[in-house]
């Protein structure tokens, strides 16, 4: 655990070999901050810690800080949040209140709080908040080119599906989700959940986490194997506080987990957050949708023509200079083989394209920009994003497309696409085009393809 003590300039405090602080913790005492502390540590969210709020405000300033955590139990001086914030400067940097209340804070959380249920919370807030920062430089780029991204207002109610017995301690949930003018459909089995989730349109789902917990989670299995639903987050509300792996619920795609001891409201706040996170992601798509026949994009796959992505690239290489985040660049080109080959020849690689390229504006972050550079070529910029994400990110592409079999003419076997794959991190002042060469250039170098 990384200190900043008041006495002791910000300067002094980051000498050494120390790694490159992600979360800022505030805290007074270490009885809550210290287990968190090396619990983020230890999965890759690295943290440092301010004892005071002037000493926070120095840290957030002077560091790429992506996120904050408040030890609220003692109390802060009001308007905190807002105070962190602004010491972030142009970056958005979410803050998170453990005990205390402050109506600027991204989320309250009742201590204690596991590490890696916090390390979850965190990355969804920090991806929303990179969202935010990129779908105000993408209404700029296409500004730019005479097209209005402004989002209609929206008038639709937020619509959750439960799915689980009707347990009383459940049903409190449902009841004050209602409250909040939350659309609820019920499911009771599986085989429901899945015909309502192909029939509507739903922000978020609840699952049940009871007597039938292994059910749910392969409910949660199967949505994140659907690449319509891939984004959709699914939270589980457990039913006891029995022994369960937190890596095997993640691992199979929830996106957050309340416990029984959890206050129903704060699990409620936690389901609208994740809704309210969607129903945004899902409303760029849609206005970039809207934009396809503005002559911008690709027309075949919906995404960003070569032209449009260098111009974007650009005006994000310029943001992570001044917001000090990261930048990283992925390059998906379709691997040589036979199937592949004898398709091509035929055309049918062709014909696959509009399916592919909708396959990886699903499979993306709303916050990530997807083009297609040449005919079999994709890039896809990642902001706010290390090399190392950016490389599971691609593999995430390939692997999902890779298990999709395209028409190859009748009497012929359908052919499956893979992927060489190349990934590359922005150095300090390069440029765009630097940065995009060295992307594809590792993926013509590389020699197993990834599908």
């Amino acid at each position: 655990m990384r200190e900043t003590p008041d006495a002791m300039p910000l300067s002094d405090v980051l000498l050494g070999p120390s790694p490159r602080a992600r979360i800022l913790i505030l805290a007074a005492q270490d009885d809550l901050a210290g287990g968190l502390s090396d619990g983020l540590d230890g999965l890759g969210w690295q943290t440092v810690t301010a004892r005071s709020v002037e000493a926070a405000e120095r840290a957030v300033s002077d560091m790429a800080i992506e996120g904050i955590i408040v030890d609220a139990r003692t109390g802060y001086p009001p308007g905190l949040a807002v105070r962190l914030k602004a010491a972030a400067g142009p970056r958005r940097v979410p803050v998170v209140l453990l005990g205390g209340h402050d109506n600027d804070a991204d989320l309250h959380m009742t201590p204690p709080v596991h590490p890696a249920q916090a390390a979850l919370r965190l990355e969804h807030l920090v991806r929303a908040a990179v969202a935010s920062e990129e779908f105000e430089l993408r209404r700029e780029t296409f500004k730019d080119q005479g097209v209005d991204l402004t989002p209609a207002p929206s008038q639709v109610v937020r619509r959750v599906l439960v799915v689980g017995e009707p347990d009383p301690r459940f049903l409190a949930l449902a009841n004050v989700l209602e409250s909040a003018d939350v659309e609820l459909t019920a499911a009771l089995t599986p085989y429901t959940a899945f015909d309502y989730l192909h029939e509507r349109e739903f922000d978020a789902v609840l699952l049940w986490g009871g007597a039938r917990r292994t059910e749910a989670l392969s409910i949660a299995a199967g949505i994140k194997r659907n690449t319509r639903l891939y984004h959709l987050p699914v939270v589980l509300y457990l039913g006891s506080d029995a022994e369960i792996s937190l890596d095997e619920v993640f691992g199979r795609g929830v996106a957050d987990v309340a416990s029984p001891d959890t206050p129903i409201e704060e699990t409620a706040q936690r389901v609208l957050a994740l809704a309210d996170a969607y129903r945004r992601h899902q409303t760029i798509r849609e206005i970039l949708e809207r934009a396809r026949n503005s002559g911008l994009m690709d027309p075949a796959t919906g995404l960003f023509t070569r032209e449009l992505f260098a111009s974007h690239l650009a005006r994000l290489a310029a943001a992570s200079t001044k917001r000090h985040r990261p930048l990283s660049v992925c390059v998906l080109r379709v691997a040589s083989e036979e199937g592949v080959d004898q398709a091509r020849a035929g055309g049918w690689v062709d014909r696959a394209m509009p399916q592919i390229g909708a396959m990886i504006s699903r499979l993306v972050r709303s916050e990530d920009t997807a083009a297609r550079l040449a005919p079999e070529v994709f890039a896809v910029a990642l902001p706010a994003t290390r090399l190392g994400e950016a490389r599971l990110v691609s593999e995430r592409i390939a692997a999902v497309i890779g298990c999709t079999a395209f028409h190859a003419g009748e009497d012929r076997t359908p052919f499956v696409v893979t992927f060489n794959i190349g990934e590359a991190e922005r150095l300090p002042d390069e440029s765009p085009m630097s940065l995009l060469e060295r992307a594809a250039q590792a993926a013509e170098k590389a020699t197993e393809p990834v599908g």
